[in-house]
């Protein structure tokens, strides 16, 4: 448990360098959650597609396929494409995470 707990001690710690937006438009779906690093950050752009019964594959498939990198392409640097599926079943949770890395002008 102590990793859990320093996890998210990090999380909270970097979560001020962050702009958060909830169902961004793409113009041909909406990701769920992006996390724009605030100017002068370091941090990647962190793209996140939420999945239920489904699978983590089908969720970074989905963020490709609509595009929604395209939406913050000005912002220039890193992307992390994060697919998290929650399977009822068996109560678990899965991730994929996909790192893209782009100048402003081949988005």
């Amino acid at each position: 448990m102590p990793y859990r707990r320093a996890g998210i001690r990090r999380l909270q710690s970097c979560i001020d360098e962050f702009m958060r937006i909830e169902e961004l438009a793409s113009g041909i779906g909406y990701a769920d959650v992006v996390y724009i690093p605030k100017k002068g950050s370091a941090m990647p752009i962190l793209l996140i597609e939420l999945k239920w019964n489904k699978t983590e594959d089908g969720a970074i498939d989905q963020i490709k396929k609509n595009h929604y990198p395209q939406v913050i392409k000005d912002h220039g640097g890193d992307i992390l494409l994060i697919g998290i599926n929650y399977d009822v079943k068996n109560k678990k949770h899965s991730c994929r995470i996909e790192k893209l890395k782009y100048k402003k002008e081949e988005l």
